[in-house]
């Protein structure tokens, strides 16, 4: 599968902007265009555009330094409604998860989600994530320990 991560920059940050998740999706998650804005006010704070065949098709935010937990949390990982189910989204999670790899101090990596949302339930599981009954408000944490 020709998928790789690249930091978002001036020649891919639009096309990142125009990915859309699906109706459903979208009450878990903020645009990309806010998360990129975010990136800009929040340096430590790193976003990367998922490219499939040279085509964007997602988008992946990360903390560079620890938080709560102590570790270092996932922000954002999206695919465009139109490349779903293809793996995609698991294939980049896996190299964004090898950038987060190579932070200073990195021995655990966070994520929140929704209870409710059964396909980020999913990949997390899938790529070795456990839940310790972590909470943060309407989210669970769920941490990979490196």
């Amino acid at each position: 599968m020709n998928v790789r991560i690249e930091e978002i920059n001036e020649e891919n940050w639009y096309d990142c902007c125009q990915l859309q998740l699906t109706e459903e999706q979208s009450a878990y998650m903020e645009s990309n265009a806010i998360s990129i804005a975010q990136t800009k006010f929040e340096p430590s704070l790193k976003a990367y555009a998922i490219f499939y065949d040279e085509i964007a098709a997602g988008f992946l935010m990360f903390n560079s330094v620890k938080e709560e937990l102590e570790g270092h949390w996932i922000y954002r990982i999206m695919v465009d409604k139109a490349y779903q189910g293809k793996g995609i989204g698991k294939k980049a999670t896996e190299l964004m998860l090898d950038e987060m790899a190579k932070l200073p101090d990195a021995d655990k990596i966070v994520v929140g989600y929704h209870p409710d949302n059964e396909g980020a339930h999913n990949l997390y599981k899938s790529l070795g994530f456990v839940d310790n009954g972590d909470r943060f408000g309407r989210e669970m944490a769920v941490i990979k320990y490196l």
